[in-house]
């Protein structure tokens, strides 16, 4: 589907963002994983989160869905009685799902669970969270040693002390939620801090987990005791409304109940350091470790922007807002890079290739790094069309560079955005009524 997106002015009014994705995953897992009915307010209703109930129902979880209100019930069947399926489980095009999921299935003894999905879900590799299970005991086989279809079999697992050489939290939280019933307790270090939203949620749920700076140690435990979870605003989702706020000319916008976790808001503080005009109450970075997801409205406003450098350990409280940064720099002043993102080549698309190639198109002065890529600020882009290549959030920044652009652009692939902001382009729309 392609949509075209017009130049605007004078953006206004208040929107809620939708449900955070990667809560809402992490809620139907540990639901799924829970000895009593977990209830879920605010769900969100996208392609790729109900691949994550498809998934759990699959495994034996009853999942009831309560129209109206956005929430669910998910019946689990515990921590160790996952059932094995018929045929292979179908996560879609759910890269969280994907790379979570098998934590769980690796310490089903004595079952077998094979994970497919979408064409673009096959070429993702499963590798790194595939080296620390085998680490633990686990066994898996993956096409070409790294692609899915991704086989597990489930065995009895040993806990273990894992130095990730990548900051990721799907990494990190496969291991956290293999660890619940290893032997023992496991540690795993980070070289930077990824989104703790799996530990927030294991604390909750009464297990023992414990952060001594970039080190977090969980021990295993008999049962997930988790009565409920509000899901927020999702920040990543929040973050094209935000976009769209600070580059368009006369805006003001107020986006309501984002989630403003300290490691799922470096996007705006970056956008704060580029001197746009983001006001909310952002979470500062602390030692404790919080079973709570704080919350705030954000203001946003049009500003002169000035170039930055997002640095490596930025990175991954950032990664999925990064296309944004490119975005916003070609509106600064000066020059803008960032370093330290090749995990951008392993999303649903290159995204560094996929971005670059995308601007450039629109009139954008980008180089493409290894690890990242530089932006020549220009004051704006001409315009032109964007081929999403199925990827969310290409989607919606080329619809936010529409709105900003001198002759607008034509997005195609648009429906890609349902992925995880089904209702982006009516959002929108009432933005510029």
């Amino acid at each position: 589907m392609n949509v075209r997106f017009e130049p605007t002015r004078g953006l206004s009014g208040e929107l809620r963002a939708p449900p955070d994705k990667s809560i809402s995953h992490r809620a139907a897992l540990l639901g799924a994983m829970a000895s009593e009915p977990v209830r879920i307010e605010g769900y969100l209703d996208a392609a790729d989160t109900n691949s994550t109930l498809d998934a759990v129902r699959a495994l034996g979880a009853l999942v009831e869905l309560r129209d109206g209100d956005g929430e669910v019930v998910v019946r689990g069947t515990g921590l160790r009685e996952a059932r094995e399926p018929d045929g292979p489980i179908d996560v879609g095009n759910a890269g969280t799902l994907l790379r979570l999921l098998p934590g769980w299935l690796a310490a089903q003894q004595g079952r077998s669970f094979t994970l497919d999905g979408d064409a673009s879900i096959r070429r993702r590799p499963v590798d790194r969270v595939a080296e620390p299970l085998r680490l633990m005991g686990a066994e898996l086989t993956a096409r070409e040693g790294r692609f899915p279809p991704l086989l597990v079999q489930g065995t009895h697992l040993r806990a273990i002390s894992y130095d990730m050489s990548v900051a990721s939290a799907q990494v990190k939280s496969c291991v956290l939620l293999a660890a619940l019933a290893a032997d023992g307790a496991t540690t795993i270090s980070e070289p930077a801090r990824s989104r703790d939203h799996t530990e927030r949620m294991l604390l909750r749920a009464g297990v023992g987990v414990h952060r001594n700076g970039r080190h977090v140690t969980v021990v295993n435990t008999d049962e997930l005791l988790l009565d409920s979870v509000r899901v927020p605003g999702d920040p990543s989702s929040a973050a094209f409304l935000v976009t769209a706020g600070v580059l368009v000319p006369q805006s003001r916008l107020l986006i309501a109940d984002v989630g403003t976790n300290w490691t799922r808001t470096g996007f705006m503080r970056i956008v704060r350091r580029m001197q746009g005009i983001v006001l909310g109450d952002l979470e500062d970075e602390s030692g404790e470790l919080s079973p709570e997801e704080p919350v705030s409205d954000l203001d946003v406003a049009h500003g002169q922007l000035e170039g930055t450098v997002v640095e490596p350990e930025e990175v991954p409280l950032a990664i999925d807002e990064l296309p944004l940064v490119a975005l916003l720099g070609c509106f600064a002043e000066g020059e803008t890079i960032v370093r330290g993102a090749q995990e951008l080549r392993l999303k649903e698309s290159d995204r560094i290739a996929v971005v670059v190639e995308g601007l450039r198109g629109l009139g954008a002065e980008i180089e493409a790094m290894d690890d990242g890529f530089a932006v020549r600020g220009t004051g704006g882009l001409r315009g032109g069309t964007i081929d999403a290549h199925g990827d969310h959030r290409m989607a919606m920044l080329g619809a936010i560079a529409g709105l900003a652009s001198k002759e607008g652009v034509e997005v195609v692939g648009m429906e890609a955005a349902a992925v995880s902001y089904p209702g982006f382009v009516e959002d929108l729309a009432t933005l510029c009524s």
